[in-house]
């Protein structure tokens, strides 16, 4: 009977490790107001997957305004480095940051997207890793950052999985 048990057991334990998610943050000391002006800035896109980046920002984007923050702004899609002709990533963003604060913004965030995909074999399991970043679009300081990669069952969909992830990197910044 406590074999049965033991193995039930291992088999509970193999199937809750089967959508794994590692996640590590940094700030959260300083609370970050709900209610001042946001900006959402690029989330630059560093897969082989077109348009990850752009993918991540609208599931942040619902993210935050689902924890209040309506304030919330998006920059200007001119200055998306989402394009196929020129990647300039670290361009577009700082064209972004200096957008957001001459819009009188008080926080931006801002992130990178590292894996976007779904794995190569027979189940193809989804799988997305990210970094995000809130910064003090004044001075420049990252008040809060976050990274994660997480992977999911095979027939869970790519951006149900980035949503869990960012959910729950955007759990630990100290909004209020």
């Amino acid at each position: 009977m406590m074999r049965i048990v033991l193995i039930l057991l291992a088999g509970a334990l193999l199937l809750a490790s089967a959508g794994c998610a590692v996640t590590r943050h940094s700030g959260g000391a300083v609370p970050l107001a709900r209610d001042a002006k946001w900006v959402l800035l690029p989330v630059l896109n560093h897969t082989e997957s077109p348009q990850a980046g752009l993918r991540a920002e609208v599931i942040a984007e619902a993210l935050l305004r689902a924890r209040g923050i309506n304030g919330l702004v998006r920059y200007p899609p001119a200055l998306s480095p989402e394009s196929l002709l020129d990647p300039a990533e670290r361009k577009a963003q700082q064209e972004a940051q200096k957008w957001a604060r001459e819009q009188g913004a008080r926080y931006g965030v801002q992130g990178a997207v590292d894996e976007w995909r779904y794995k190569v074999g027979v189940d193809g399991e989804p799988a997305v890793g990210i970094a995000l970043q809130v910064i003090d679009l004044q001075s420049g300081e990252v008040l809060w950052s976050g990274v994660g990669a997480k992977s999911g069952w095979s027939r869970e969909a790519l951006a149900a999985v980035a949503q869990k992830l960012i959910d729950a990197l955007l759990d630990t910044a100290r909004i209020q």
